[in-house]
């Protein structure tokens, strides 16, 4: 009897020790589920800020493309307006 219940002590121990384990697995899965909610949560606001950004990029680009025909169209003009007070000049003397 006595290695009986030594055996069945030595039984229950080991069961309590697995039950802990099983907790602690239990608590980690928990974390790992919660941790993974909130890189989701990042991973889409990420998301939207790298959107805007591109979009921003676009735009400078567009900006960019804007001002070199700009500054093309003032040097044409620039050269039209020399051109014709040029020619005043050769109409005054």
């Amino acid at each position: 009897m006595a290695k009986t219940a030594v055996a069945s002590t030595i039984e229950f121990e080991a069961i309590d020790r697995l039950e802990q384990k099983l907790k602690q697995l239990v608590g980690v899965l928990e974390k790992t589920r919660v941790e993974l909610a909130r890189a989701r949560d990042e991973n889409g606001r990420v998301r939207a800020e790298l959107d805007a950004a591109r979009a921003r990029i676009a735009e400078g680009e567009g900006a960019g493309a804007e001002l070199t025909a700009l500054k093309s169209e003032r040097e044409q003009i620039r050269g039209r307006v020399e051109e014709m007070l040029k020619q005043l000049d050769a109409i005054s003397l």
